[in-house]
């Protein structure tokens, strides 16, 4: 198994936010460390994919055909 590569740096972050990240990783008795790297690779996940679903984007190009002229003068 290969070791994960670490870096360090410095970055400032709400004292609200941090402290709820600390009782969470003390809850779950996970390092702080493991839940940082968690919701950065969410974040990067959920950018990644921000791509509509199909089933969302067939209903909205749909509804141009009975709303569309509204879309266009809303959009003015």
């Amino acid at each position: 198994m290969s070791e994960i590569r670490r870096e360090k740096f410095a970055i400032q972050i709400n004292a609200e936010l941090l402290a709820q990240l600390r009782s969470l990783a003390r809850s779950e008795a996970r390092p702080l460390q493991v839940l940082l790297d968690e919701a950065v690779a969410d974040l990067i996940a959920k950018h990644k994919n921000a791509n509509p679903r199909p089933h969302a984007m067939a209903a909205y190009l749909a509804s141009h055909e009975t709303y569309g002229p509204l879309y266009k003068k809303l959009a003015e």
